[in-house]
């Protein structure tokens, strides 16, 4: 496993490489003018020519993807246009915040969706299959804003079990899981759909194989049958469902921290769009993309320890 561990994080390099550069482009081609966004519209030619120079947005583009790419290998994300602050600080202070809400999602959709899509495939054609599937075609249809939006008007605003916006302090945990309770359910119920549905039809097609039928013939309880034999047979396409929803969870981390005010990578990226700080927009997409590849390297790798049968030579 080692050995193809390191193959995958080689070819992770390309991956990543070509994932900075398209957000380098495109950030570039991007419209407005980083240096008259940080002094403001009313700033004089002067003023912006020379903090283009300091800047380097008069080097040539491939100087600049060159200088970029380099402190990136050094550690370094750049300052911000508009606070002057390391970005490197600003990521490390919110994404234990983003990465807190999406193992939250995760760990919700995981736990709600498996057992549901099983039970759905035991009963199925019965009332159990049919609630499961509605719950989970009405989960992937509803919007995971619009979803946040609904949970605060009925647990925040109606009830007043959780509050409205904020993430609370992981100095104190009582209270960080009361700030994390609607967003990570918010989350948790899209992901809960996708695996129930991928579950429920792995389910289906484990149950068909000759060695549950002869496990069956040998005598062995119900149980064992479903969780022993066919449950583990079935988890090698969920797991790789769980990690596609995960990298896609980070990207719906964005919205979902917007609207419930949560400090985490996604309120950095909106707050770079709207002030035109395309040095902090640039730095944040490409630590995100290295995340999706960190989450598709470990699904990989978790197919070893689920079925035995796979070997990584």
């Amino acid at each position: 496993m080692t050995r193809y561990a390191i193959r995958r994080l080689l070819v992770a390099i390309p991956t990543l490489l070509a994932a900075y550069t398209l957000v380098f482009l495109f950030i570039r081609v991007a419209p407005g003018d980083p240096a008259v966004a940080a002094l403001g519209d009313y700033a004089s030619a002067e003023a912006v020519q020379a903090l283009r120079e300091r800047m380097g947005l008069n080097a040539p583009l491939w100087v600049q993807y060159v200088r970029t790419l380099v402190g990136y290998l050094r550690g370094d994300l750049g300052h911000s246009l508009i606070t002057n602050i390391p970005i490197s600080t600003q990521i490390a202070s919110a994404l234990p915040h983003t990465l807190e809400l999406t193992f939250a999602g995760v760990l919700i959709g995981s736990l709600l969706g498996i057992p549901l899509g099983v039970v759905a495939a035991v009963h199925r054609n019965r009332f159990a299959d049919y609630m499961s599937r509605v719950l989970s075609l009405a989960g992937i249809s509803i919007p995971a804003f619009y979803l946040g939006i609904l949970l605060i008007l009925a647990f925040a605003v109606q009830l007043r079990w959780f509050p409205v916006m904020g993430a609370g302090d992981f100095s104190e945990p009582v209270k960080n899981l009361r700030h994390l309770a609607l967003p990570a359910l918010s989350l948790g119920i899209i992901m809960t759909a996708f695996v129930a549905r991928m579950t429920r039809s792995c389910f289906l097609n484990v149950l068909r194989e000759d060695y549950v039928r002869t496990a069956r013939a040998k005598g062995l309880c119900e149980r064992a049958v479903l969780l022993i034999h066919s449950l583990r047979n079935a988890l090698i396409p969920v797991v790789a469902v769980l990690g596609t929803q995960a990298a896609l969870l980070i990207g719906d981390s964005v919205m979902t921290e917007v609207v419930f005010s949560r400090p985490g990578m996604g309120k950095l990226i909106v707050q770079a769009m709207l002030q035109r700080d395309y040095i902090a927009l640039q730095s944040l997409i490409v630590v995100y993309g290295a995340f999706v590849v960190l989450i598709n390297l470990i699904t990989d790798l978790s197919y070893g320890l689920i079925d035995p049968r796979i070997r990584y030579d």
